[in-house]
């Protein structure tokens, strides 16, 4: 996997599919046939289903990072190590795919 820097270009995976259902946005990966789940903790927006919806076009970490803070009441440090994390994870699962090229 690319190393997770500010400028690492990331974009979900084009063999998933995902469907928001309301408290719970859900991802199916097409090659495994498992679903993860984004789930809202509590009523407000779930941060990690807008990261994901912010993932459906190529993006830098850091234009994610920025627009989190913008739109969420967040400590930056524990929004970008939350991101990472998650950014991490999702790539690990295939679900998400990381590299340094340009967007196109």
């Amino acid at each position: 996997m690319v190393p997770l820097g500010w400028d690492a270009q990331v974009v979900a995976s084009a063999e998933q599919v995902s469907c928001d259902l309301g408290s719970e946005l859900v991802v199916l990966d097409l090659r495994a046939g498992i679903y993860y789940g984004l789930t809202d903790d509590g009523g407000a927006t779930s941060v990690g289903a807008r990261i994901w919806t912010l993932l459906q076009e190529r993006r830098s970490l850091g234009e994610i990072r920025d627009q989190l803070l913008l739109e969420f009441d967040v400590d930056a440090d524990r929004c970008e190590a939350d991101l990472l994390a998650l950014i991490t994870d999702l790539a690990q699962r295939s679900l998400v795919v990381v590299s340094h090229a340009s967007p196109a």
